[in-house]
């Protein structure tokens, strides 16, 4: 094949590969339903806690290239409840956005796998403690937390441009703890993130 013969077909599939990424666009938006499943590591001593629950997840992916996604995971702030060894102690709301850069394996078939690697910042908020902890221990938390977040999924072709899907994620989200003041250890959310969902992409 001559030079020039090389040029042609390389120009043609890349105007192929730039077909179809304008065919379906560059954004996939999808709502997930999540099930939280906090993996509740505590180093204060105190047995700490939070409840595992089901929540709303929304997120945004833009396809630099067919393969390469980054991703924006949001929901809004969740309310959880604070157990000391079993026993309630108080209640908390994070807010986890999450931001991933993603691999998709196969981005023109009907089964779409894809995983994905990030950083997850969360923030606390509304911390209450029932009065006879605060009064005990004055306790109080670290408000930020910056982790590591690792996913795997996929996308599922039902319609032109409508996904069905799943994912799971595990995501890294801790806090320090205080009595009076000084640290009492780490408590480690560390959750387990399983969802399931519809995509639309345009």
């Amino acid at each position: 094949m001559s030079s020039l013969n090389k040029l042609a077909a390389a120009l043609a599939l890349a105007l192929a590969a730039g077909g179809a990424m304008a065919q379906e666009g560059p954004w996939l938006v999808r709502v997930r339903a999540v099930h939280l499943d906090a993996a509740n590591k505590d180093s204060t001593g105190l047995g700490l806690s939070i409840n595992n629950k089901t929540l709303p997840e929304i997120d945004f992916s833009y396809f630099i290239t067919p393969n390469i996604a980054a991703e924006l995971i949001l929901t809004y702030p969740q309310k959880q409840r604070l157990y000391s060894n079993g026993a309630e102690i108080g209640s908390l709301k994070h807010l986890p956005p999450t931001l991933t850069a993603q691999y998709h394996f196969n981005p023109t078939g009907t089964f779409r796998p894809y995983v994905g690697a990030g950083l997850n910042y969360t923030r606390f908020s509304s911390v209450k403690f029932a009065p006879a902890v605060a009064a005990a221990l004055a306790p109080s938390i670290k408000r930020n937390s910056f982790g590591l977040a690792l996913q795997i999924g996929a996308d599922i072709e039902l319609a032109k441009n409508l996904y069905l899907n799943v994912d799971v994620k595990k995501v890294q989200i801790d806090t320090k703890v205080y009595s009076k003041g000084v640290q009492a250890g780490t408590f480690k959310v560390d959750p387990v993130l399983v969802g399931v969902g519809l995509g639309m992409r345009f």
